[in-house]
């Protein structure tokens, strides 16, 4: 009987930081490599390395210690191969080179940890023949079908944090602070911090609002 091939998949990380990425990174490839035989193929720097060959195979030694560190193993870059309009040898476009690089390493998935673009990123190279799988990344919890996206807790806790802090400086100095968060087009970090932190205003970009009303209710406040 002929022995049957080894599955190989690769993996990435793109888009802005995140907390998590590096114990979601070992979660998904220790258990693919403990449990299933998998081999796992580490891609540099986001789809730029899957456009530039850039790739190693991970081991288990790999893994030693990034559970709690921050940042990326792999590397990360904003690159979006669907707008990359470079022409690279013999007339190829970025997600010719992605094929490519796809078939010659012979992966039968690619599995991307990421945020929007990333995800539409990969939703485009699937219409494109391969198989991908998406894990939702990113701070501001705003990827559709998705509860909560790993990175958003540890950003609310941080932001709350900073809230906490600066409380202090606010009633000793009879000040009015205004603090803004990421979020990108999301109101999810805003409004958790803001509740945890006790914020009198709390604004998102889902709800319209009048700088008179905000100005009556810290007027009233004060």
């Amino acid at each position: 009987m002929e022995q049957s091939k080894v599955k190989r998949f690769g993996i990435l990380t793109s888009g802005g930081d995140a907390p998590g990425l590096n114990a979601a990174i070992r979660g998904v490839a220790r258990t693919a490599m403990d449990e299933f035989g998998m081999e796992v193929i580490g891609i540099e720097n986001g789809y730029r390395g899957l456009i530039e060959g850039k790739c190693r195979k991970l081991e288990p030694e790999d893994f030693s210690g990034i559970l709690t560190r921050g940042g990326t193993i792999l590397g990360t870059s904003r690159e979006k191969p669907f707008k990359n309009y470079t022409i690279y040898e013999n007339g190829k476009t970025a997600v010719d080179k992605i094929k490519e690089n796809y078939k010659n390493w012979g992966l039968d998935a690619l599995v991307i940890l990421g945020g929007n673009g990333t995800n539409t990123t990969g939703w485009l190279l699937q219409q494109e023949g391969l198989n991908v799988i998406g894990l939702p990344k990113t701070i501001d919890n705003d990827l559709v079908m998705t509860d909560v996206t790993f990175g958003f807790h540890t950003a609310v806790s941080i932001a709350t944090d900073a809230i906490d802090r600066i409380h202090t400086t606010a009633h000793s100095h009879n000040r009015i602070m205004s603090i803004e968060v990421m979020g990108h087009k999301a109101g999810w970090l805003a409004l958790h911090a803001g509740v945890a932190g006790g914020g009198d205003v709390i604004l998102i970009p889902e709800i319209p609002y009048k700088i008179e009303s905000i100005a009556k209710h810290l007027e009233k406040r004060r």
